[in-house]
């Protein structure tokens, strides 16, 4: 069974840059599609990214679209997201996802500052 890591969250301010990691254990990722969400209080959890099997497939939403850039490397079993010029609303806590698989990280809080 797959585990989930995620890591590299923080406090940041407005601008600044920070990138996110999730370990798998249990499963190789090589033929696995993968996802970032994040969950901000009282709010639903929301699609941030996604990429697939290969690594050469990439999605975002739109409120993250030229700002954030996901990737996978299948060596190190690890997704990264790279998150530059962060927003105030981009705070939430950040959970990677295998696609189509109800396998969730606990998630590491991002906390961007004004």
């Amino acid at each position: 069974q797959m585990q989930l890591v995620e890591s590299g969250g923080g406090l940041v301010q407005a601008g600044d840059s920070l990138r996110l990691s999730c370990a798998a254990s249990g499963r190789s990722l090589k033929n696995y599609d993968m996802a970032w969400y994040r969950q901000a209080p009282g709010k639903e959890r929301e699609f941030v990214a996604a990429v697939g099997w290969s690594g050469s497939s990439t999605s975002y939403a739109d409120s993250v679209k030229a700002r954030f850039t996901i990737s996978k490397d299948n060596a190190k079993n690890t997704i990264y997201l790279q998150m530059n010029d962060l927003k105030p609303e981009d705070t939430a806590i950040y959970h990677c996802n295998a696609v189509g698989f109800d396998t969730w990280g606990p998630g590491t809080q991002v906390t961007v500052s004004s």
